[in-house]
């Protein structure tokens, strides 16, 4: 839980919202939510494929892959455009989860500043 706790707090900047206890952490940042629970160690393959964070512009993008890789968090796939105009860099959680920061214009622009994840110096 500790692992994943600095990731999504001090990496990546969620507040808690609630912790009634030791296992179970409630995050919150702008429009998103997080919880995190401890349990026994999945037996079978994970079924989600990632979880995407939007932000403002490209650049935001490689803001924030460097801001991980500087702190050691695993780079999955590079920060990258893709053909549909977006941006995105994959990095590993410690519960290697798949987390996917993402600029997508057609949604990226749409959304006020509550609903998008500041760039790692706005923090």
């Amino acid at each position: 839980m500790e692992g994943s706790r600095h990731f999504w707090i001090e990496l990546l900047g969620y507040t808690v919202e609630w912790e009634p206890d030791p296992d179970n952490v409630y995050l919150t940042m702008g429009l998103d939510n997080v919880a995190l629970h401890s349990g026994e160690e999945p037996t079978g393959p994970q079924r989600l494929d990632h979880v995407g964070l939007i932000v403002a512009c490209a650049e935001d993008v490689f803001s924030w892959e460097t801001h991980l890789k500087d702190a050691g968090v695993e780079i999955a796939q590079a920060a990258r455009a893709h053909r549909d105009g977006a941006t995105s860099v994959y990095v590993r959680s410690p519960e290697q989860t798949l987390v996917q920061i993402l600029h997508h214009p057609p949604i990226s622009p749409g959304l006020n500043a509550s609903g998008l994840h500041p760039t790692p110096t706005d923090r």
